[in-house]
């Protein structure tokens, strides 16, 4: 009996099988970038231009990153990277949400530098100031650090009843920091963190009490205009932006001051430099240090600044990946001026992301920050 001989023809099945046998194929190759993704990167970077074009490119095209409309990357001051999308470009002014928290910091810190103000004594707010109000003890260090105890509702429950939106928009909306200092102690002030933009409309009212005693709203208004036009925008060179007030010429220095991608970047610059503009020091560089230092009740938060530490209330790192001393402004709807001092980058991102939908855009841009070497590393 001859022996049977295999069929000729194998199975289909085993077909792939035995084509990829002994080969080691790996991953196939990302798809080619487009045009307008290679051209939003300078030739030479810093670091491989198709990676960088590619780090960028994810903020615009995944769908978890939402609706990017600026991106800028800086690396020690150079433009290295800047990409809009539809209908946006470089002289659209993008509203700062919480982002002009940071801003009215650096005010505050000029007024201090000017000795008009001190860090670590009870803040002048008259209404505070009737024998037994205990709210008279809070410093200003404490408003800073957004630790003063008051009973300020950020964004818990529903919208309407939060303090943001009432005083925004709602009953308070005319004489904001009316609203915002009439609230009671919740906590012995120092002990107890709560991010509040409340608490930064005192600190604007704080600042036009300083600059004027006039309670004209025009007058109050003009000053402090003036004071961020002289001492902070037009040195740093940002002369797209414009700040909003409310009825009473208190500035909406936590939430509305408007400018654009390249004049945010400025700011994140004047803050990477640690207060200085081609050379010339606006704030003592101890300011800078103080709003990026860990806070007593959160080290997550700095004075009016986040920080790339576990947050307080749940752990989470805000920027995973990037060293430590990588700081923020973080604004509604995910807008971010991310500044790393290490590498010597600052990262711009805005645009529309809903809350509670941000971890994948804080990813992405911290996936950007690691790809350039700490400075003095090959």
């Amino acid at each position: 009996m001859r022996p049977r001989r295999l069929p000729l023809i194998l199975p289909l099945a085993l077909l792939p099988a035995l084509i990829g046998c002994g080969t080691d194929a790996g991953p196939p190759p990302p798809p080619p970038l487009d045009k307008a993704a290679m051209a939003a990167v300078i030739d030479k970077p810093g670091v491989g231009r198709e990676r960088l074009a590619r780090a960028v490119d994810a903020l615009f095209a995944a769908p978890e990153t939402s609706e990017t409309r600026a991106l800028l990357v800086l690396k020690d001051g150079r433009i290295v990277a800047e990409r809009y999308g539809p209908g946006y470009h470089e002289n659209t002014r993008f509203v700062s949400w919480s982002m002009a928290k940071t801003v009215t910091a650096v005010m505050i810190g000029m007024l201090v530098s000017d000795g008009r103000l001190r860090l670590d004594e009870s803040v002048p707010v008259p209404a505070w100031q009737r024998p037994g109000d205990p709210r008279g003890e809070i410093t200003l260090r404490q408003l800073l650090q957004m630790r003063s105890g008051l009973r300020h509702t950020e964004a818990e429950g529903a919208p309407y009843l939060t303090d943001t939106a009432r005083m925004l928009f709602l009953d308070g909306r005319d004489d904001m920091a009316a609203y915002a200092e009439a609230q009671p102690l919740e906590a012995e002030p120092g002990v107890k963190w709560e991010y509040s933009s409340a608490t930064t409309v005192i600190l604007s009212d704080l600042a036009a009490r300083t600059l004027t005693d006039s309670g004209d709203p025009s007058e109050r208004r003009r000053v402090v205009q003036d004071y961020l036009r002289t001492r902070i925008f037009e040195p740093l060179g940002m002369k797209s932006m414009i700040p909003e007030f409310d009825a009473a010429g208190t500035l909406i220095g936590g939430s509305l001051i408007h400018g654009t991608a390249r004049d945010w970047a400025r700011f994140g610059e004047f803050l990477r430099n640690k207060g200085a503009v081609k050379g010339a020091q606006l704030l003592p560089p101890a300011w800078i240090e103080f709003m990026t230092a860990p806070s007593p009740r959160n080290p997550g938060y700095g004075a009016h600044t986040w920080l790339n530490r576990a947050q307080a209330e749940d752990g989470h790192i805000e920027w995973p990946g990037a060293p430590t001393s990588t700081f923020s402004m973080n604004g509604h709807l995910g807008q971010y001026v991310t500044v790393s001092p290490e590498q010597g980058v600052t990262v711009v991102r805005l645009g529309k992301t809903d809350e509670g939908k941000h971890e994948p855009v804080r990813a992405a841009v911290a996936r950007i920050i690691q790809l350039f070497p700490k400075e003095g590393a090959k």
